[in-house]
Protein backbone atom coordinates (compact mmCIF):
# COMPACT_ATOMS: atom_id res chain seq x y z
CA UNK A 1 0.00 0.00 0.00
CA UNK A 2 1.43 3.72 -0.03
CA UNK A 3 -0.03 7.16 1.42
CA UNK A 4 0.49 10.39 0.10
CA UNK A 5 0.61 14.03 1.19
CA UNK A 6 1.08 17.64 -0.61
CA UNK A 7 1.30 21.48 0.78
CA UNK A 8 0.90 24.60 -1.14
CA UNK A 9 1.59 27.58 1.17
CA UNK A 10 2.28 30.95 1.38
CA UNK A 11 4.71 30.42 3.73
CA UNK A 12 7.11 27.85 4.29
CA UNK A 13 5.15 24.48 3.48
CA UNK A 14 8.06 22.17 5.20
CA UNK A 15 6.76 20.89 8.39
CA UNK A 16 3.31 20.99 7.60
CA UNK A 17 4.35 18.20 4.64
CA UNK A 18 6.87 16.55 7.05
CA UNK A 19 3.99 16.11 9.85
CA UNK A 20 1.21 14.73 6.90
CA UNK A 21 3.34 12.38 5.49
CA UNK A 22 4.49 11.12 8.91
CA UNK A 23 1.19 10.59 9.64
CA UNK A 24 1.26 8.11 6.54
CA UNK A 25 3.10 5.57 8.69
CA UNK A 26 0.60 3.08 9.20
CA UNK A 27 0.14 2.28 5.16
CA UNK A 28 3.50 1.07 4.15
CA UNK A 29 7.10 -0.12 5.51
CA UNK A 30 9.89 0.37 2.86
CA UNK A 31 10.54 3.93 1.55
CA UNK A 32 9.80 7.29 2.83
CA UNK A 33 10.48 10.47 0.60
CA UNK A 34 9.93 14.24 0.28
CA UNK A 35 10.26 16.60 -2.62
CA UNK A 36 9.90 20.76 -2.17
CA UNK A 37 10.25 23.16 -4.69
CA UNK A 38 12.54 25.76 -3.09
CA UNK A 39 14.07 29.07 -4.01
CA UNK A 40 17.10 27.05 -5.92
CA UNK A 41 14.42 24.35 -7.90
CA UNK A 42 13.37 20.71 -7.18
CA UNK A 43 14.70 19.56 -3.32
CA UNK A 44 14.20 15.46 -2.82
CA UNK A 45 15.38 12.87 -0.16
CA UNK A 46 14.08 9.33 0.14
CA UNK A 47 15.21 7.13 3.05
CA UNK A 48 14.33 3.35 3.67
CA UNK A 49 12.11 3.23 6.63
CA UNK A 50 12.44 -0.46 7.22
CA UNK A 51 14.57 -0.78 10.49
CA UNK A 52 14.03 2.84 11.35
CA UNK A 53 10.91 5.14 11.33
CA UNK A 54 10.12 8.14 8.64
CA UNK A 55 10.34 10.64 11.18
CA UNK A 56 13.83 9.75 12.43
CA UNK A 57 15.30 9.54 8.61
CA UNK A 58 14.22 12.07 7.72
CA UNK A 59 14.28 15.12 10.28
CA UNK A 60 17.73 15.91 9.14
CA UNK A 61 17.04 16.57 5.72
CA UNK A 62 14.65 19.23 6.36
CA UNK A 63 16.76 22.26 6.56
CA UNK A 64 17.63 21.92 3.15
CA UNK A 65 14.24 21.50 1.67
CA UNK A 66 12.53 24.84 2.48
CA UNK A 67 10.02 26.03 0.25
CA UNK A 68 6.03 26.70 -0.66
CA UNK A 69 5.61 23.57 -2.53
CA UNK A 70 6.02 20.41 -1.71
CA UNK A 71 5.27 16.68 -1.57
CA UNK A 72 5.70 13.20 -0.20
CA UNK A 73 4.74 9.79 0.34
CA UNK A 74 5.47 6.82 2.21
CA UNK A 75 5.60 3.68 0.32
CA UNK A 76 5.47 0.01 0.65
CA UNK A 77 6.99 -0.77 -2.40
CA UNK A 78 9.50 1.72 -4.45
CA UNK A 79 11.33 4.59 -3.99
CA UNK A 80 9.51 8.33 -4.49
CA UNK A 81 8.76 10.64 -5.22
CA UNK A 82 10.74 10.82 -8.68
CA UNK A 83 12.08 14.27 -9.91
CA UNK A 84 11.54 14.30 -13.80
CA UNK A 85 13.00 16.85 -17.00
CA UNK A 86 10.59 16.66 -19.92
CA UNK A 87 9.03 18.75 -22.19
CA UNK A 88 6.38 19.43 -20.13
CA UNK A 89 8.84 21.13 -17.94
CA UNK A 90 10.02 20.11 -14.51
CA UNK A 91 8.28 18.08 -11.82
CA UNK A 92 8.26 15.74 -9.14
CA UNK A 93 5.31 12.89 -9.26
CA UNK A 94 4.35 10.71 -6.42
CA UNK A 95 1.97 7.63 -6.15
CA UNK A 96 -0.48 5.44 -5.06
CA UNK A 97 -1.98 2.11 -6.94
CA UNK A 98 -0.67 -0.90 -9.04
CA UNK A 99 0.04 -1.54 -12.24
CA UNK A 100 -0.85 -5.30 -13.21
CA UNK A 101 0.40 -3.79 -17.13
CA UNK A 102 3.59 -2.59 -16.64
CA UNK A 103 5.53 -4.65 -18.81
CA UNK A 104 3.47 -4.03 -21.82
CA UNK A 105 3.09 -0.92 -20.98
CA UNK A 106 6.64 -0.57 -20.96
CA UNK A 107 7.08 -2.57 -23.97
CA UNK A 108 4.77 -0.12 -25.79
CA UNK A 109 6.58 3.20 -24.48
CA UNK A 110 9.99 1.63 -26.28
CA UNK A 111 7.96 0.86 -29.38
CA UNK A 112 6.77 4.42 -29.83
CA UNK A 113 9.54 6.28 -28.90
CA UNK A 114 13.48 6.51 -27.95
CA UNK A 115 12.91 5.96 -24.33
CA UNK A 116 14.99 4.78 -21.15
CA UNK A 117 13.79 3.31 -17.80
CA UNK A 118 16.17 2.91 -14.64
CA UNK A 119 15.80 -0.31 -13.33
CA UNK A 120 15.00 -0.91 -9.53
CA UNK A 121 17.13 -3.85 -7.79
CA UNK A 122 14.54 -6.23 -8.46
CA UNK A 123 14.96 -5.88 -11.92
CA UNK A 124 11.56 -4.35 -12.75
CA UNK A 125 10.66 -0.13 -13.48
CA UNK A 126 9.47 1.64 -10.80
CA UNK A 127 6.07 2.02 -11.50
CA UNK A 128 5.88 6.12 -10.44
CA UNK A 129 8.66 6.39 -13.65
CA UNK A 130 6.23 4.05 -15.91
CA UNK A 131 3.62 7.11 -15.22
CA UNK A 132 5.77 9.38 -15.18
CA UNK A 133 6.59 8.46 -18.92
CA UNK A 134 2.83 7.60 -19.46
CA UNK A 135 2.12 11.93 -18.60
CA UNK A 136 4.83 12.68 -20.51
CA UNK A 137 3.59 11.52 -23.92
CA UNK A 138 0.52 14.19 -23.90
CA UNK A 139 0.45 17.95 -24.78
CA UNK A 140 -0.62 18.88 -21.21
CA UNK A 141 0.20 17.41 -17.82
CA UNK A 142 -3.29 17.16 -17.05
CA UNK A 143 -3.53 15.27 -20.37
CA UNK A 144 -0.99 12.87 -19.30
CA UNK A 145 -2.55 12.15 -16.31
CA UNK A 146 -6.07 11.62 -17.76
CA UNK A 147 -3.86 9.27 -20.27
CA UNK A 148 -1.96 7.20 -17.73
CA UNK A 149 -4.90 6.54 -15.55
CA UNK A 150 -7.01 5.20 -18.79
CA UNK A 151 -4.24 3.08 -19.91
CA UNK A 152 -3.00 1.45 -16.25
CA UNK A 153 -4.80 -1.88 -15.82
CA UNK A 154 -5.25 -1.42 -11.81
CA UNK A 155 -5.26 2.01 -9.58
CA UNK A 156 -3.49 4.89 -9.89
CA UNK A 157 -3.66 8.53 -7.58
CA UNK A 158 -1.20 10.65 -7.50
CA UNK A 159 0.71 14.11 -6.68
CA UNK A 160 2.76 15.61 -9.38
CA UNK A 161 4.79 18.99 -7.87
CA UNK A 162 5.18 21.66 -10.18
CA UNK A 163 6.86 25.37 -9.51
CA UNK A 164 3.64 26.59 -9.62
CA UNK A 165 1.73 24.27 -7.72
CA UNK A 166 0.54 20.72 -7.37
CA UNK A 167 -1.95 18.61 -9.60
CA UNK A 168 -3.94 16.25 -7.40
CA UNK A 169 -5.85 13.28 -9.12
CA UNK A 170 -7.77 10.51 -7.62
CA UNK A 171 -7.37 7.00 -9.78
CA UNK A 172 -10.47 6.65 -12.15
CA UNK A 173 -12.69 4.33 -10.05
CA UNK A 174 -12.20 6.13 -6.87
CA UNK A 175 -10.63 2.89 -5.28
CA UNK A 176 -8.10 5.18 -3.24
CA UNK A 177 -9.17 8.17 -0.99
CA UNK A 178 -7.69 11.66 -2.31
CA UNK A 179 -8.86 14.92 0.13
CA UNK A 180 -8.10 18.50 0.35
CA UNK A 181 -7.86 20.18 3.45
CA UNK A 182 -7.39 24.26 3.87
CA UNK A 183 -6.28 26.77 6.17
CA UNK A 184 -5.46 30.39 6.08
CA UNK A 185 -2.31 30.77 4.23
CA UNK A 186 -2.35 27.22 2.91
CA UNK A 187 -4.08 24.15 1.12
CA UNK A 188 -3.12 20.24 1.58
CA UNK A 189 -3.58 17.06 -0.58
CA UNK A 190 -3.88 13.81 1.26
CA UNK A 191 -4.90 10.16 1.60
CA UNK A 192 -6.04 10.01 4.94
CA UNK A 193 -8.30 12.87 6.49
CA UNK A 194 -6.96 12.92 9.77
CA UNK A 195 -3.56 13.55 8.55
CA UNK A 196 -4.07 17.56 8.39
CA UNK A 197 -6.65 18.02 11.38
CA UNK A 198 -3.68 18.73 14.00
CA UNK A 199 -1.35 20.67 11.28
CA UNK A 200 -4.35 23.55 11.54
CA UNK A 201 -6.07 22.33 8.48
CA UNK A 202 -9.86 21.79 7.99
CA UNK A 203 -11.81 20.10 5.49
CA UNK A 204 -12.47 21.25 2.19
CA UNK A 205 -12.88 19.42 -0.99
CA UNK A 206 -13.02 15.15 -1.01
CA UNK A 207 -11.88 14.45 -4.95
CA UNK A 208 -14.18 12.17 -7.41
CA UNK A 209 -13.52 9.44 -9.29
CA UNK A 210 -11.05 10.41 -11.70
CA UNK A 211 -10.80 13.69 -10.86
CA UNK A 212 -7.78 16.09 -11.72
CA UNK A 213 -7.42 19.57 -9.79
CA UNK A 214 -4.80 21.85 -9.53
CA UNK A 215 -3.95 23.22 -6.11
CA UNK A 216 -1.85 26.22 -4.87
CA UNK A 217 -2.27 28.57 -1.84
CA UNK A 218 -5.18 30.20 -2.81
CA UNK A 219 -7.05 27.71 -4.71
CA UNK A 220 -8.20 23.83 -6.27
CA UNK A 221 -8.83 23.96 -10.05
CA UNK A 222 -10.85 21.20 -11.75
CA UNK A 223 -9.39 20.45 -15.01
CA UNK A 224 -10.56 17.17 -15.43
CA UNK A 225 -13.70 16.68 -14.16
CA UNK A 226 -15.15 13.73 -11.59
CA UNK A 227 -16.19 10.50 -13.54
CA UNK A 228 -20.04 8.82 -12.52
CA UNK A 229 -18.74 5.10 -11.34
CA UNK A 230 -17.09 4.89 -8.02
CA UNK A 231 -15.74 1.55 -6.28
CA UNK A 232 -13.88 2.68 -3.50
CA UNK A 233 -12.18 -0.12 -1.55
CA UNK A 234 -14.01 -1.52 1.30
CA UNK A 235 -11.40 -2.90 2.71
CA UNK A 236 -9.65 0.73 4.06
CA UNK A 237 -12.84 0.98 6.30
CA UNK A 238 -12.47 -2.65 7.84
CA UNK A 239 -8.54 -2.62 8.21
CA UNK A 240 -6.16 0.00 6.47
CA UNK A 241 -7.47 3.19 7.53
CA UNK A 242 -6.59 4.98 10.38
CA UNK A 243 -9.11 5.38 13.36
CA UNK A 244 -9.67 9.24 12.84
CA UNK A 245 -10.03 9.33 9.17
CA UNK A 246 -13.20 9.16 6.66
CA UNK A 247 -13.98 8.07 3.31
CA UNK A 248 -16.86 9.17 1.37
CA UNK A 249 -18.07 11.15 4.87
CA UNK A 250 -18.14 8.07 6.44
CA UNK A 251 -15.26 7.66 9.77
CA UNK A 252 -13.20 4.44 9.96
CA UNK A 253 -13.91 4.22 13.90
CA UNK A 254 -17.40 4.30 13.55
CA UNK A 255 -17.64 1.84 10.49
CA UNK A 256 -15.68 -0.49 12.86
CA UNK A 257 -17.78 0.26 15.66
CA UNK A 258 -21.10 -0.38 13.62
CA UNK A 259 -19.32 -3.97 11.93
CA UNK A 260 -19.23 -5.38 15.97
CA UNK A 261 -22.90 -4.18 16.38
CA UNK A 262 -24.04 -6.18 13.48
CA UNK A 263 -21.86 -8.94 14.24
CA UNK A 264 -23.73 -9.38 17.67
CA UNK A 265 -27.11 -9.23 16.78
CA UNK A 266 -26.58 -12.43 14.23
CA UNK A 267 -24.65 -14.08 17.26
CA UNK A 268 -25.72 -16.14 20.34
CA UNK A 269 -21.66 -17.13 21.78
CA UNK A 270 -21.91 -17.41 25.65
CA UNK A 271 -18.35 -15.74 26.78
CA UNK A 272 -17.14 -13.81 29.56
CA UNK A 273 -15.27 -11.11 27.60
CA UNK A 274 -15.05 -9.80 24.45
CA UNK A 275 -11.97 -8.31 23.11
CA UNK A 276 -10.38 -6.71 19.70
CA UNK A 277 -7.12 -7.90 18.22
CA UNK A 278 -5.34 -4.73 18.35
CA UNK A 279 -5.36 -2.00 16.74
CA UNK A 280 -8.17 -2.67 14.29
CA UNK A 281 -10.24 -5.15 16.05
CA UNK A 282 -10.42 -2.79 18.84
CA UNK A 283 -13.65 -0.54 17.42
CA UNK A 284 -15.26 -3.72 16.53
CA UNK A 285 -14.61 -5.40 19.73
CA UNK A 286 -16.50 -2.57 21.79
CA UNK A 287 -18.96 -2.28 19.33
CA UNK A 288 -19.50 -5.93 19.80
CA UNK A 289 -19.61 -5.50 23.68
CA UNK A 290 -22.15 -3.03 23.83
CA UNK A 291 -24.42 -4.82 21.70
CA UNK A 292 -23.90 -7.93 23.17
CA UNK A 293 -23.64 -6.74 26.42
CA UNK A 294 -20.73 -8.86 27.08
CA UNK A 295 -17.70 -7.03 29.09
CA UNK A 296 -14.97 -5.47 26.67
CA UNK A 297 -11.22 -6.51 28.46
CA UNK A 298 -8.18 -6.23 26.69
CA UNK A 299 -6.01 -9.55 27.46
CA UNK A 300 -3.24 -8.47 24.75
CA UNK A 301 -1.87 -5.03 24.81
CA UNK A 302 -0.07 -4.18 21.93
CA UNK A 303 3.56 -2.58 22.73
CA UNK A 304 4.89 -0.28 20.17
CA UNK A 305 8.33 1.51 21.93
CA UNK A 306 10.10 -0.27 19.63
CA UNK A 307 7.68 -2.22 16.48
CA UNK A 308 5.34 0.39 15.28
CA UNK A 309 4.23 -0.57 11.71
CA UNK A 310 6.63 1.56 10.09
CA UNK A 311 9.11 -0.68 10.23
CA UNK A 312 7.67 -4.15 10.02
CA UNK A 313 10.47 -6.14 8.22
CA UNK A 314 9.12 -7.58 4.32
CA UNK A 315 10.01 -11.24 4.82
CA UNK A 316 7.22 -12.58 5.62
CA UNK A 317 8.35 -15.08 8.40
CA UNK A 318 9.96 -11.85 10.59
CA UNK A 319 6.13 -10.15 10.14
CA UNK A 320 4.80 -13.29 11.77
CA UNK A 321 6.83 -12.63 14.53
CA UNK A 322 7.17 -9.12 15.09
CA UNK A 323 3.43 -9.30 15.16
CA UNK A 324 3.65 -11.85 17.86
CA UNK A 325 6.29 -10.28 19.68
CA UNK A 326 4.57 -6.89 19.80
CA UNK A 327 1.10 -8.72 21.65
CA UNK A 328 1.88 -9.03 25.28
CA UNK A 329 -0.73 -10.81 27.51
CA UNK A 330 -2.49 -10.26 30.41
CA UNK A 331 -2.80 -13.65 31.94
CA UNK A 332 -5.62 -12.46 34.38
CA UNK A 333 -7.99 -12.10 32.08
CA UNK A 334 -7.12 -15.05 29.95
CA UNK A 335 -6.71 -18.04 32.35
CA UNK A 336 -10.23 -20.17 32.94
CA UNK A 337 -11.57 -17.32 30.72
CA UNK A 338 -13.88 -17.88 27.77
CA UNK A 339 -12.67 -15.34 25.46
CA UNK A 340 -14.37 -13.95 22.28
CA UNK A 341 -11.92 -12.19 19.87
CA UNK A 342 -12.47 -9.79 16.91
CA UNK A 343 -9.58 -9.43 14.34
CA UNK A 344 -10.35 -7.09 11.14
CA UNK A 345 -9.94 -10.51 8.90
CA UNK A 346 -8.31 -13.63 8.53
CA UNK A 347 -5.70 -13.09 5.75
CA UNK A 348 -3.03 -16.80 5.71
CA UNK A 349 -4.08 -17.57 9.23
CA UNK A 350 -0.68 -17.91 10.93
CA UNK A 351 -0.64 -15.11 13.37
CA UNK A 352 -4.42 -15.81 14.78
CA UNK A 353 -3.53 -19.51 15.04
CA UNK A 354 -0.41 -18.56 16.82
CA UNK A 355 -2.54 -16.42 18.92
CA UNK A 356 -5.05 -18.69 19.53
CA UNK A 357 -2.67 -21.39 20.75
CA UNK A 358 -0.85 -19.09 22.78
CA UNK A 359 -3.94 -18.01 24.49
CA UNK A 360 -4.92 -21.89 25.21
CA UNK A 361 -1.42 -22.26 26.85
CA UNK A 362 -1.76 -19.38 29.18
CA UNK A 363 -5.06 -21.20 30.67
CA UNK A 364 -8.23 -20.02 28.35
CA UNK A 365 -10.65 -22.24 28.17
CA UNK A 366 -12.20 -21.58 24.73
CA UNK A 367 -11.47 -18.81 22.00
CA UNK A 368 -14.05 -17.60 19.94
CA UNK A 369 -12.91 -15.92 16.93
CA UNK A 370 -15.23 -13.25 14.90
CA UNK A 371 -13.79 -11.68 11.78
CA UNK A 372 -14.54 -7.91 10.97
CA UNK A 373 -15.28 -9.37 6.85
CA UNK A 374 -16.63 -12.19 5.24
CA UNK A 375 -13.72 -14.39 4.46
CA UNK A 376 -11.23 -13.60 1.95
CA UNK A 377 -11.45 -15.47 -1.58
CA UNK A 378 -10.10 -13.43 -3.87
CA UNK A 379 -6.46 -11.41 -3.75
CA UNK A 380 -6.82 -7.96 -4.27
CA UNK A 381 -5.89 -6.92 -8.08
CA UNK A 382 -5.95 -3.29 -7.82
CA UNK A 383 -4.37 -2.14 -4.78
CA UNK A 384 -0.79 -3.77 -3.58
CA UNK A 385 -2.47 -4.76 -0.33
CA UNK A 386 -0.50 -7.77 0.24
CA UNK A 387 2.52 -9.53 -0.30
CA UNK A 388 1.26 -12.67 -1.15
CA UNK A 389 1.93 -14.35 -4.95
CA UNK A 390 -0.67 -16.18 -5.02
CA UNK A 391 -4.67 -16.55 -4.27
CA UNK A 392 -4.05 -19.97 -2.46
CA UNK A 393 -2.19 -17.92 0.11
CA UNK A 394 -5.31 -17.14 1.62
CA UNK A 395 -6.42 -19.87 4.26
CA UNK A 396 -10.17 -19.91 2.99
CA UNK A 397 -8.80 -21.09 -0.99
CA UNK A 398 -6.57 -23.77 0.81
CA UNK A 399 -9.50 -25.37 2.25
CA UNK A 400 -11.44 -24.91 -1.01
CA UNK A 401 -9.07 -26.48 -2.73
CA UNK A 402 -8.99 -29.12 0.01
CA UNK A 403 -12.65 -29.68 -0.61
CA UNK A 404 -13.12 -29.26 -4.04
CA UNK A 405 -10.06 -30.10 -5.81
CA UNK A 406 -9.37 -28.88 -9.20
CA UNK A 407 -13.27 -27.72 -9.45
CA UNK A 408 -12.03 -25.31 -6.49
CA UNK A 409 -12.26 -21.50 -8.70
CA UNK A 410 -15.71 -22.60 -10.85
CA UNK A 411 -17.27 -23.03 -6.83
CA UNK A 412 -15.92 -19.80 -5.59
CA UNK A 413 -19.55 -18.34 -5.95
CA UNK A 414 -20.98 -20.72 -3.95
CA UNK A 415 -18.38 -20.16 -1.39
CA UNK A 416 -19.13 -16.30 -1.00
CA UNK A 417 -22.84 -16.84 -0.22
CA UNK A 418 -23.63 -17.21 3.71
CA UNK A 419 -26.41 -18.87 3.35
CA UNK A 420 -25.16 -22.22 1.33
CA UNK A 421 -24.16 -25.25 1.96
CA UNK A 422 -20.56 -24.84 0.98
CA UNK A 423 -19.97 -21.40 2.95
CA UNK A 424 -20.71 -23.87 6.40
CA UNK A 425 -18.20 -26.24 5.31
CA UNK A 426 -15.85 -23.61 4.04
CA UNK A 427 -15.76 -22.26 7.70
CA UNK A 428 -16.03 -25.37 9.84
CA UNK A 429 -12.94 -26.23 7.95
CA UNK A 430 -10.73 -23.51 8.65
CA UNK A 431 -11.87 -23.36 12.16
CA UNK A 432 -10.74 -27.07 12.61
CA UNK A 433 -7.74 -26.21 11.07
CA UNK A 434 -6.90 -22.67 13.45
CA UNK A 435 -7.96 -24.57 16.71
CA UNK A 436 -11.00 -22.04 17.26
CA UNK A 437 -13.54 -22.89 19.77
CA UNK A 438 -16.20 -21.51 17.40
CA UNK A 439 -16.08 -19.20 14.15
CA UNK A 440 -18.05 -16.91 12.27
CA UNK A 441 -17.30 -14.24 9.76
CA UNK A 442 -18.94 -10.92 9.69
CA UNK A 443 -21.43 -11.09 6.26
CA UNK A 444 -20.68 -9.00 3.60
CA UNK A 445 -24.51 -7.43 3.70
CA UNK A 446 -23.60 -6.13 7.31
CA UNK A 447 -20.15 -4.99 6.63
CA UNK A 448 -21.93 -3.37 4.22
CA UNK A 449 -24.59 -1.72 5.41
CA UNK A 450 -22.09 -0.55 8.33
CA UNK A 451 -19.68 1.15 5.72
CA UNK A 452 -23.23 3.52 4.88
CA UNK A 453 -21.68 3.77 1.62
CA UNK A 454 -24.23 1.79 -1.15
CA UNK A 455 -22.72 -1.10 -2.56
CA UNK A 456 -22.67 0.13 -5.62
CA UNK A 457 -19.92 2.14 -5.17
CA UNK A 458 -17.66 -0.29 -3.14
CA UNK A 459 -15.44 -2.73 -4.67
CA UNK A 460 -16.11 -6.15 -2.98
CA UNK A 461 -13.74 -7.92 -5.13
CA UNK A 462 -11.63 -9.93 -2.54
CA UNK A 463 -14.82 -11.07 -0.91
CA UNK A 464 -17.23 -11.77 -4.23
CA UNK A 465 -15.08 -11.49 -7.19
CA UNK A 466 -16.80 -7.97 -7.76
CA UNK A 467 -14.45 -5.11 -8.43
Amino acid sequence: MGGIFGVASKNTCTLDLFFGVDYHSHLGTKRGGLAVYTEKGFERSIHNIENSPFRTKMEGDLPQMQGKLGIGCISDSEPQPLMVRSHLGNFAVTTVGRINNLEELVSAAFEKASIQFLEMSNGRVNPTELVAALINQCDTIEDGIRHAQEVIDGSMTLLLLTDKGIYCARDLKGRTPLVIGKKEDAMCASFESFAYLNLGYSDHYELGPGEVVFMTADSVTTLKPALDEMKMCAFLWVYFGYPPSAYEGENVENVRYRCGQLMAKRDDAQADLVAGVPDSGIAHAVGYANASGIPFARPFIKYTPTWPRSFMPQDQSMRNLIAHMKLIPVNELIKDKSLLMIDDSIVRGTQLRETTEFLYRSGAKEVHIRPGCPPLLYGCKFLNFSRSTSDYDLITRRVIKKLEGDSDIAALPEYADPDSEKYAAMVEEVRKEMGFTSLKFNRLDDMIKAIGVPACKLCTYCWNGKG
